[in-house]
């Protein structure tokens, strides 16, 4: 294992330092934003904001990628987030915060666009689940390491806001100084979403249903945690339970999903989470051990649920089209979660601290029943044609999604291989610049025609 993980040292120890920074923000900014006196309804917008960043990073960042390079694009996306982070506690007004969250968001697809394809590189059919476990480990125990820093800072001072940039700044360093070669070009692929829907609809609209409900409990917690009365510190434990919860549940829920017909378990989970949620409400706890207790709860039944209906895609997919399940399904989660904040919100503005967990009624609710339906409709898939569940379907991304086809036969498309950060050296030649004009001449040539 040592020796499968050091030439990839250095960028598990960049991804822990940013994720510590992404967890630490993640929490801070709803209880910063409510002690500014911020409307529950302005915190769901810029929560909603991240995600929109998000959205548009997964579409977007593969071709900043692979006209820079890995490690170049990776350094100037983690400044931008570190530069973003600190201009939080500079400018307190809704709008600004929304619009830095969006490159928040923006910057993280970014990265772990960057870091996943990057780890994808390094792996072999061998030691690729070792590596992708153990990145997620360090993912999520980072996040939740974050959230917690947070019991230690006053949240009305700079110093939070200038600990998450930090965290983020130093995390340039160790990919700045590797000497490990950056990965070759990224694979670019198609999103067809009426195909992937004929395909497996219950993995995307349960997919995009998740996102409304994951995303909710997960940007808007802290902030239900400051309107039930609990203090900074109590509120930070109660967020980080959520994440917590969710993460020591992955492998056992997607091992119990490989019994059996996982809309089975979604059906399950989606009914135990309404149950849970509205248990939450009946008892509106104020008590910090309950309260975290059943946030921890929460995020056992909601958060693993997004890796189960990718593998239930998986099931009805094609080997050489999981790259392209994988991302179809993640634009539609991403949408979903871009839905989720803001109408949890709304409701949380109308309702009180209880709206988070009547949306979450609502949204789990809604994944039972049509997955239920779903099974009326599709006879399930053989135990010798499903496909082992695989903790590398909990990764943030998990694969690359453009808005268009990459088809290397179109004149106006650039091949991946013709990008400046990926052209090989011809012989012959001497200097970067020498080796680069022809192609940064044909990408100009290209745009013009197109």
């Amino acid at each position: 294992m040592a020796q499968t993980l050091a030439p990839i040292a250095a960028l598990l120890l960049s991804v822990g330092l940013v994720l510590f920074g992404h967890g630490l923000q993640t929490t801070l900014l709803p209880l910063a934003a409510n002690l500014a006196d911020f409307s529950d309804i302005a915190i769901g917008v810029l929560s909603s904001g991240y995600y929109v960043g998000f959205v548009v990073g997964c579409l977007v960042s593969p071709f900043a990628i692979m006209r820079a390079g890995h490690i170049r694009a990776f350094a100037a996306i983690v400044s931008l987030m570190s530069a973003a982070a600190i201009i939080h506690p500079i400018v307190i007004e809704p709008f600004s915060w929304t619009m830095i969250r969006f490159v928040s968001g923006l910057c993280l697809a970014g990265f772990y666009l960057v870091v996943e394809s990057w780890l994808n590189e390094h792996a072999s059919n061998a030691n690729r689940g070792a590596i992708m476990s153990v990145y997620i480990v360090i993912l999520y125990s980072a996040m939740t390491l974050g959230q917690l820093s947070l019991t230690k800072f006053d949240i009305a001072t700079f110093v939070p806001f200038a600990i998450a940039s930090v965290a983020v700044s130093v995390a340039v360093i160790p990919i700045s100084l590797t000497r490990s070669n950056q990965p070759a070009p990224i694979t670019l692929v198609r999103f067809r979403p009426i195909a992937l829907y004929r395909n497996s609809p219950a993995a995307m609209v349960g997919g995009f249903v998740i996102g409304m409900g994951n995303a909710a409990i997960w940007t808007l917690s802290p902030l239900y945690a400051a309107n039930i009365g609990l203090d900074t510190k109590s509120a930070a434990y109660f967020a980080s339970a959520v994440v917590f919860g969710g993460a020591i549940a992955q492998w056992p829920i997607g091992r119990l999903s490989d019994r059996m017909d996982r809309r089975y378990v979604l059906v399950a989970m989606g009914t135990l989470s309404a149950v849970a949620a509205l248990f939450v409400v009946l008892i509106s706890p104020t008590d910090p051990l309950t309260a975290i207790a059943l946030a921890a709860l929460m995020g056992v039944l909601t958060q693993p649920t997004y890796a189960v209906a990718v593998a239930h895609g998986f099931d009805h997919a094609e080997p050489d089209a999981f790259v392209e399940t994988s991302s179809g399904l993640l634009l539609a989660n991403g949408i979903g979660s871009v839905i989720g904040p803001f109408a949890a919100a709304l409701l949380m503005d109308r309702t009180g601290a209880n709206g988070l967990f009547y949306w979450m009624i609502a949204v789990e609710s809604l994944l039972a029943v049509y997955v239920l339906w779903r099974l009326a409709q599709r006879r399930a898939v053989t135990a010798h044609d499903r496909t082992d569940y695989e903790y590398a379907t909990t990764a943030q991304l998990g694969a690359i999604i453009t808005p268009d086809p990459l088809d290397v036969d179109d004149p106006n498309v650039i091949p991946p291989e013709e990008f400046p950060a990926y052209e090989a050296p011809e012989e012959g030649k001497e200097g970067e610049a020498e080796e680069r004009a022809p192609t940064e001449e044909r990408i100009i040539e290209r745009a013009g025609a197109s």
